[in-house]
Order: C-alpha cells, then structure tokens, then sequence
C-alpha cells in the first residue's frame, strides 16, 4: 500500500476504531449490568442495558456500508447530544468537557466517516473494484461485530450458570436467618421490605409532622440522623408482624447495620460466611453469596440494601447482594436498585 493511500486511510481508521472501541465499552457495561442488576422481572428489563452498544453497533455498521449517510447521520446526533447537555447544564469548563466526551467526539467521528467516503469515491472512480476474499471484504464487520460478541460471550460464560442457579423457595414472608455471629428476623414483604425505592430521608423522616412520606417543612435543609431513624423512622412505627404501619412507635423493628447485613448473605440457602473490616468496599466472604432467598428476593429489583450505618453527615451505607458493593451514597439519594429490609430481634 503506497505511503499516500495510507494517509487517505487514517481518518476511516480511528473512526471505525473509536466506534469499535466504544460500542466494545458499551457491550461490556450492558451485558454486565444486565446479568447483575437486571436480572429480575420481566425479561425486557436485561434489553434496557444493552440501549447504548446497539445503538453504537447500529452507526458502526451504518458507517462502514454508506460512509457519507453514515457520517452524517453520526454528525447530527453527537451534535445534538453536544448542544443538549450545553443547554440542560451550567455552562462551565467541566460541563463543555463532558458535552464533548458525549456528543462532540461523537460529531467528530461523523466528520472522519465523511473524509473515508470522499476517499471511497475518489477509489471507485479509479475503477477500484472490492477484494474477492470474503475475509478482506467484510474485515470492517467482523471487528466491530466480532469484539462485542466476544465481550457477551466471556461474560455469559460466566453469570449464566449464576442466575439459573439462583435459590428462590418463593416464601416471602418474616424469615430467621441465624449463623455467622448475627440472628436476626427480617421483616416480611410490605411496608418493611422493598415497598418503595424510598432514601434513606425518606425513611427516616416518616414519621416526622405530618407522619408519612411527603413534604417534611422545617427539613428540607438537613439530612436524617442515625438518631432519626431509630425515632421517626419507618421501621419503629411497623407493628410486629411487619405487615402493618401503626399510628403510634413500636420500637420493635429497625435498620440493619453494615456488618449484620454482610454476616447474613447467603449462597444457595447457606450462610456465606461474609465478614466486613468497617473500611473497603467489599467483604471477604468464604463463599459468593448471590440474590437468593431468605435474605433477597430474586424477582424483585432492589440489588441493593440502605444500612444504618452513616458515612458521614450526608452519606450512609448500601450494602450489594454479592458483598462485593459495599459504598455510600446521598441520604436525600434513592432508585429502585436500593430497598431496604428491616430486622428485629427473635
């Protein structure tokens, strides 16, 4: 290949290299996400994961068989993505950087796909004809189709035999999980486990004027206590058989800690032998524990469970149901990934 030709193959190179490389990122993200927190539920909730490699595979393919509509097409979206994000965002140095790390590489990789068509062009009026070898022709699709299969592959390999295998005896009732240093009861589905993606505030603040979940004025401008939860927390207003919310303080169910959550994870209906050093982000566990009964229900979407221990004035701790996400986030914070579960005493 002439020193010239090759120059006028570079702009085609980092753009298929740059979707590849990108659409690779993304399939590594959704298909892991989508076997570990989307699996549960109705079977298109894995698909939601896999939105922005499809996307990204779709444009690649687009790109290498119509370069010029492809470019375009690439330009009109990164460069929306860029103006959108300038608009919905303070405009500030950070803001324009991720504006371009979004939408204006993006555009920018459009513009490369219009300088290979002009390439193409000029070849095809030369009288360029394709390779023979169906290899040759199609090496452009094997590499961006080819990198994110392989990518699906190894991580299928590895977290299908995980959720076909997980343990679900369906009771969803006030379950006794004992072992490992902690007994403890944990509260039946309603109120006390997994009714709503409330924040840990929300939590918190329930029964604080007016009692229930809502506006709190007066305490909008502060986050919840540990203190809080054990007072004007949800879980003291729940009566003992944690089906129902009284009118009055129970005091009989609360928060997990960090550590009674961490000791109580199971794997195929076995304590896991989970123990946590009050600092990493993970615990060290004899066995993986895994989404399973009695401690998680594997057809519901919580991944997560808020704990009673706070990180610092404005964070408190979640704990995963593999052990291996042990971290914070804002107390006034809360999706449906977080539940919480409570515990009383036997």
């Amino acid at each position: 290949m002439a020193l010239e030709e090759l120059k006028r193959r570079i702009p085609g190179y980092i753009a298929l290299g740059l979707l590849v490389t990108l659409t690779t990122f993304w399939t590594y993200w959704g298909v892991g996400e989508a076997y570990y927190e989307g699996w549960w539920g109705a079977w298109y909730n894995r698909l939601l994961y896999l939105i922005p490699a499809v996307v990204l595979l779709a444009l690649t393919i687009v790109g290498i068989r119509w370069p010029r509509k492809g470019g375009w097409t690439i330009v009109i979206v990164g460069g929306g993505i860029f103006v959108w994000w300038l608009v919905m965002s303070e405009f500030t140095v950070v803001n324009l950087l991720k504006a371009f790390l979004l939408g204006g590489l993006a555009a920018l990789v459009g513009v490369l796909f219009l300088l290979e068509a002009r390439r193409q062009q000029r070849l095809q009026l030369e009288g360029w004809t394709p390779p023979k070898k169906w290899l040759r022709r199609n090496k452009s699709y094997l590499l961006a189709i080819g990198l994110p299969l392989l990518v699906t592959i190894a991580f299928s390999v590895y977290w299908v035999p995980i959720v076909l295998g997980r343990v679900d005896d369906g009771d969803r009732g006030a379950r006794l999980i004992e072992g490992n240093g902690v007994t403890l009861v944990w509260a039946p589905a309603g109120p006390g486990w997994y009714e709503h993606p409330y924040s840990w505030n929300d939590i918190a603040f329930y029964g604080v004027s007016p009692v229930g979940f809502g506006e709190k004025p007066g305490y909008d401008d502060r986050d919840a206590t540990i203190e809080d939860m054990n007072t004007t927390g949800l879980c003291v207003y729940l009566s003992e058989d944690g089906l129902t919310i009284m009118t009055e303080p129970q005091y009989i169910w609360r928060m997990p800690t960090v550590d009674e959550i961490v000791r109580s994870l199971v794997r195929h209906g076995e304590n896991a032998g989970c123990t946590w050093d009050g600092k990493s982000g993970r615990a060290n566990c004899q066995v993986l524990p895994d989404k399973e009964t009695p401690l998680w229900a594997p057809d519901r979407a919580p991944i997560y469970y808020w704990a009673a221990d706070e990180y610092d004035e404005h964070k408190a701790y979640y704990v995963s149901y593999n052990g291996e996400g042990i971290n914070h986030q804002p107390k006034s914070w809360g999706n449906q990934r977080h539940g919480y579960r409570f515990v009383r005493e036997p």
